[in-house]
């Protein structure tokens, strides 16, 4: 299995986790481990779709990963899904896709898709673990003040399964969030990777499954929202998620 992220931040709170051996292929390192009884790798992806794209192809080709899942943050395309939430990808588009005339907006070229959807079962896993970790982590950010120093209010967090957004764009406006909305209302966050990774799995027939975690609305603050909010929540907090899965997995 591979576990992937695209910061920094949110690998280091894996790796962590990990008694890992690296591996360097390319400008990529590998960790691989035995974590409770699961044969793991683990990698930066770093940020963008083709970086995103690479790294899945090399973890299929050469260290034979047989199930991909990716954790990470993403800001919010929905009024219901707010900071502190957590999404799990039921499918995944890439907005910043238009080969048209020549195909329809949004379509990949040659494939006759624009959605790619996330494997069932391993999205279901991926739920179970966030469920059980939400109440969890929200009394800790309540213990240490955490929704104060993101100005938002102490809350339950909601767990939520749907469409996300990919693109080579960190969304911090306000007007690009609202039509990007406008031209797919089912859509509730946006992110620069997983769309990416969703169609090489497709390509390997690999299953897939990606879990994100609201850092921010995708508007005009998103960049004060984004660096306070992976450092203090959501790394910590999307480890935690991928550590429950895998020892769920162990469990069964």
């Amino acid at each position: 299995m591979a576990l992937m992220s695209a910061m920094p931040q949110e690998l280091s709170c894996i790796l962590e986790r990990l008694d890992a051996k690296p591996l360097q292929l390319g400008s990529r390192t590998y960790w691989q481990a035995q974590w409770m009884g699961q044969s793991v790798v683990a990698v930066l992806s770093r940020i963008g779709k083709v970086a995103a794209a690479t790294t899945t192809a090399s973890l299929i080709e050469h260290f034979g990963a047989t199930q991909v899942v990716f954790s990470g943050v993403a800001g919010s395309l929905d009024q219901r899904v707010q900071v502190g939430d957590v999404v799990i990808a039921t499918e995944l588009l890439q907005h910043d896709m238009d080969a048209s005339p020549l195909f329809p907006r949004y379509e990949i070229p040659l494939t006759n898709k624009s959605c790619f959807l996330t494997d069932q079962s391993l999205s279901l896993e991926l739920k179970r673990a966030a469920s059980q970790c939400l109440q969890e982590v929200r009394a800790n950010m309540q213990l240490h003040g955490l929704w104060d120093q993101l100005g938002v209010q102490a809350k339950d967090i909601c767990l939520h399964e749907g469409l996300i957004l990919s693109g080579d764009q960190f969304i911090s406006s306000a007007k690009i969030s609202s039509e990007l909305k406008l031209n797919q209302p089912s859509a509730l966050a946006v992110e620069m990777e997983c769309a990416a990774v969703a169609q090489v799995c497709d390509d390997f027939g690999v299953p897939f499954a990606a879990v994100r975690i609201i850092s921010d609305n995708a508007n005009d603050s998103a960049h004060m929202d984004f660096e306070k909010f992976i450092q203090t929540v959501a790394a910590p907090y999307g480890a935690h998620v991928i550590e429950t899965f895998v020892k769920n997995r162990s469990i069964t």
